[in-house]
Parts: C-alpha cells; sequence; structure tokens
C-alpha cells in the first residue's frame, strides 16, 4: 500500500492537530475535560494520563514510519521510532482497557471502545513479531493496520466536530448519548477494514530478511 505526498500531508496534519487537542488533557484541569466524562477523568487521572500521553506519541510520529526516505536511508532511526510507536500503542491501549468500564453511553460503548484497545494492541504485537522474523512485508502490513487504529483519535473527534455541527444547525436530531454510542464503534472500525483491504497479504510466499531490531 503506497500512500501519495498529499495524503501523507493530510494525515500528518490531522494528526498533529489531535496531538494539540489532546496534549490539554494532560494538564489534568477539569475544565478541559468532555463534559460527560468529567467526573470519572477526575477519579481516573492515572489512567487517562496513560492513554493520552501514548496516544499522542504513538499519533505524532506515527506518520513518520511512512516516509520512505527515513525507511530506506535511515534504517536506525526508523526503528527508533518504530519503538518509540509501540510504547505509545502499548500506553495509549492499556490505559484505553482501563478506562474503557467508564465511558459515556454504556455498555455498547464500553464494548466499542474495548474492541478498539485490543485491537491496538494485537496489531502493534504483531507487527514486531513479523519484524523480529524478518517477515518485513508482513510487518508493514500489520503496522499499517496498527496505525489505522491510532488514527482513530482523529476520525472520533472529527465525527464528534460532525455531530455538533449537525446538530447545531438543526439537520439532525439524534441525542448525544446515542450518536457516541456509534461513534465509539465508528471510528475505529471502518478504519480498520480499510487497512485490511489494503494490505491484503499477496499470493506468493515472501522473501525473509534478518532484521535486528
Amino acid at each position: 500500500m503506497r500512500i501519495s505526498r498529499a495524503g501523507w500531508a493530510l494525515m500528518t496534519a490531522l494528526s498533529l492537530f489531535i496531538v494539540f487537542v489532546a496534549a490539554k488533557y494532560l494538564t489534568f484541569d477539569p475544565s478541559v475535560y468532555f463534559e460527560q466524562q468529567r467526573e470519572i477523568y477526575i477519579d481516573r487521572a492515572l489512567p487517562l494520563g496513560l492513554h493520552v500521553t501514548g496516544a499522542i506519541v504513538a499519533l505524532a510520529i506515527g506518520p513518520l514510519q511512512f516516509a520512505t526516505p527515513i525507511r530506506r536511508r535511515l534504517p536506525r532511526l526508523h526503528r527508533t521510532i518504530g519503538i518509540l510507536y509501540l510504547l505509545g500503542c502499548l500506553a495509549g491501549g492499556i490505559g484505553g482497557l482501563l478506562l474503557a468500564p467508564t465511558a459515556h453511553g454504556g455498555p455498547i460503548a464500553t464494548a466499542g471502545f474495548i474492541g478498539l484497545a485490543v485491537s491496538w494492541l494485537v496489531t502493534g504485537t504483531m507487527g514486531l513479531y513479523m519484524i523480529r522474523t524478518g517477515r518485513v512485508a508482513d510487518h508493514r502490513r500489520w503496522m499499517i493496520r496498527s496505525f489505522a487504529l491510532t488514527f482513530s483519535a482523529v476520525t472520533l473527534r472529527l465525527m464528534l466536530i460532525g455531530y455538533a455541527t449537525l446538530s447545531a444547525a438543526g439537520l439532525i436530531t439524534l441525542d448525544f448519548t446515542t450518536a457516541y454510542v456509534a461513534i465509539a464503534w465508528l471510528c475505529w472500525v471502518p478504519n480498520l477494514l480499510i487497512a485490511l483491504h489494503f494490505t491484503r497479504s499477496a499470493k506468493h510466499p515472501q522473501p525473509r530478511e534478518s532484521i535486528t531490531v
């Protein structure tokens, strides 16, 4: 799967924008919290900090893994960024699992966010396993899938902005809780399905490479 320069630039810009927005949560100032979750976030500051910090790291540096010049000319830098990215996914995923049971919207929203956190951790783990066993092409596939899930931080907020805009304009009458429950799934499932479609395994076996990470 290749990405155009324009596509990469848009992906990076959106990722950095959400990094900037989400970073405010690390001030632990209750006034910046998601209104419906404010009391819960106050009580669960540690998992919130773990989740936000990990997600910010993964979202900020993830696009660099798609930069061909870095991957080809600076392999050590590529590996270093990859390690930091996976650590971010690990922290973000664990934090997400700890926060999911308290998600606004009840058990259906909780299930959506648990599914996201587990999928995030699994794809990252598989990406690491593939590169450790020298399966470079498979490693790239799994890391693309991983970043598709990381990018759910962007799609979630874009969907919330879209909902707020349409609701304010009177174009939709769906209540916020119902919309949020749907977004808990829609922010990541389509991302993953698209990534899976574009990273389908080749029919022929691929040569292994000896890689040290």
